[in-house]
């Protein structure tokens, strides 16, 4: 019984001490996987499922690799970002792989990249045919960024001079049958209004499940058990 029970807390420990560094060395190690941040994944995760199946070694043991690890990814980050010869060796840097519409088959032939893997990201793009594309850059992630020729790109609004309506960031209102008053406070809505829009529905609070204020003012709400497919939009 006491295996299962240390099993259990070093398991936990393990997430814990994965969960503190991740938050300590930042967004960037989980977003953008660069050569730094795979090295950095890769050992924390090692070390971290030692920590907690490896029962030959004190806990301490691992704790000490993780704090050390921790230390050096964070340092090395920073040198990355103080010098840029440096920040190329750690983390990599962009290569070019169409250039004016050319292949670059040097830069591909360098960075192992072959022609399957690079019409499988421009399909990705949504690009189907290599004479669309004017620039392709394989970034540090691994990702393609992708120029397309002038006469492919897509129109936009200020291409036909019409007229964008201003959009704001969606606004939660109404969680589980609760008001979030955080929210309206921080983007000054009453409580009165919004208490209003909930009666003029025929509905109380509590029987709101989700209530929100989209990108274009318009009041979205979803009730418990309404069994439709499709919230109702407030014009």
């Amino acid at each position: 019984m006491l295996e299962y029970l240390d099993l259990i807390g070093r398991t936990v420990l393990a997430f814990i001490a994965l969960l503190l560094i991740s938050r300590i060395l930042g967004k960037q190690t989980i977003s953008n996987m660069t050569f730094h941040d795979f090295a950095t994944g890769i050992t924390m995760g090692a070390i971290a499922a030692n920590l907690a199946f490896n029962r030959q070694f004190h806990v301490l043991y691992f704790l000490m690799c993780l704090v050390v690890l921790t230390l050096t990814s964070y340092i090395s980050s920073g040198v990355a970002l103080k010098y840029q010869r440096t920040r190329h060796w750690i983390a990599g840097a962009p290569t070019v792989v169409i250039d004016k519409g050319n292949l670059l088959e040097g830069n591909m032939r360098k960075i192992h990249y072959t022609l399957d893997s690079l019409n499988q990201s421009l399909r990705e793009k949504d690009v189907f045919n290599l004479d669309e594309v004017d620039y392709a850059i394989l970034e540090t992630n691994g990702r393609l960024s992708v120029k397309k020729k002038d006469q492919y790109l897509t129109v936009t609004k200020q291409d036909l001079h019409i007229a964008s309506d201003h959009s704001i960031f969606p606004i939660e209102l109404v969680m589980d049958g609760t008001i979030m008053h955080r929210n309206l406070i921080g983007n000054n809505i009453s409580e009165e209004w919004l208490m209003k829009e909930i009666f003029n529905k025929g509905k109380e609070v509590h029987d709101i499940f989700y209530a929100v204020k989209t990108t274009t003012g318009n009041l979205v709400f979803d009730y418990y058990q309404d069994k439709l497919n499709h919230p109702v939009d407030k014009e």
